[in-house]
């Protein structure tokens, strides 16, 4: 079913209408996990309350292989569309369900379909390697999937002589050059939340923090990298934050983490890295934040909305996924 399709379908029928004013939501989530056999996946970025209910907190490498392994009878992705997707791809004979069909990525967005494989078939010599944050359709055009954690990993296991396509995020791509030596043809697509960064506010925040670290995902304009301390994954910056031994922190990425983070360091510093707009003194992905415990509740209750994926394009989409696995062992 198309996503506008599955849209439809619960606006219909009133998915998102269904009073739910009295319900206890973590007694009825956790009734409804055990009732239904559900395992429910969460990323960093999800509301706190989510976060705590969750069965599996990770970032996008680390639910993946969740997802690939779980003996769950339904993957509950509190995530974004292609999160689930992937799951989906991992995952034929389960049910996969999100909490609102409309949580979708900036990223993902910045490469339709039509557009790439025009791209790729330019540039037939070339091995193409695509970010996770993609649709199904973009990782059937893909010979090897990544996520920020092993995307060097991976780069780094093609050989010399093969050029290479990175998509669809530049800086991401940018980051990657500098870091493994190797000249790759990049897709011109970015994340909105790691772009609206402010460069000169996070410069005058590190004078009122002067022993505060700057670090920041590789999504980040590269104005930005060059100035951090540490450039890493949604799981590298937590685990930089656990192990070294700054007590104060400016995070670049989205605000989400900061919750697991604080958790894991309750007695450090952990401030959210400013963006441009002068009304907000953080990066918060929209999409990421459409999800609630209301709708997480419904979507386990009825089991909607449901991912759907064509099983031709599954199994292509499947290659370059397991292929990103096997190296990332």
């Amino acid at each position: 079913m198309s996503l506008q399709k599955a849209q439809k379908k619960l606006q219909d029928v009133g998915f998102l209408d269904i009073p739910t004013d009295q319900v206890d939501y973590i007694k009825e989530i956790n009734r409804l996990r055990k009732e239904k056999n559900a395992v429910i996946l969460a990323h960093y970025y999800q509301v706190s309350e989510i976060q705590d209910i969750a069965d599996f907190v990770g970032d996008s490498l680390a639910l993946a292989q969740a997802a690939a392994k779980t003996d769950a009878d339904m993957i509950v992705f509190a995530g974004v569309h292609f999160m689930a997707e992937t799951a989906k791809i991992l995952n034929p004979t389960k049910k996969v369900v999100l909490p609102d069909l409309k949580a979708g990525c900036s990223l993902a967005e910045s490469a339709p379909t039509d557009k790439f494989e025009a791209f790729v078939n330019a540039h037939p010599d070339h091995v193409v390697v695509s970010y996770i944050n993609t649709t199904a359709d973009i990782k059937a055009l893909t010979d090897i999937v990544c996520t920020s954690t092993n995307a060097e990993k991976i780069i780094n296991s093609i050989p010399k002589d093969k050029p290479i396509i990175f998509a669809p995020d530049r800086n991401l791509g940018d980051w990657l050059i500098k870091k493994t030596g190797r000249d790759m043809l990049l897709w011109d697509g970015a994340c909105y939340v790691h772009e609206a960064f402010s460069i000169d506010k996070i410069l005058e925040l590190a004078k009122e923090h002067p022993d505060a670290e700057i670090i920041a995902h590789p999504e980040s304009r590269k104005h930005l990298l060059k100035v951090a301390k540490y450039v890493g994954s949604t799981s590298g910056l937590l685990n930089y934050v656990k192990e070294s031994n700054a007590q104060e922190f400016i995070i670049a990425t989205e605000v989400g983490i900061l919750h697991k983070m604080q958790q894991e360091v309750p007695e450090k510093l952990l401030i959210p890295a400013p963006v441009e707009d002068s009304t907000c003194s953080c990066s918060e992905c929209a999409y990421m934040k459409m999800n609630t415990m209301r709708k997480l509740y419904l979507c386990m209750k009825y089991e909607e909305p449901a991912i759907e994926i064509e099983e031709a394009l599954r199994v292509k989409a499947l290659k370059s996924i397991e292929r990103m696995m096997e190296i990332s062992k």
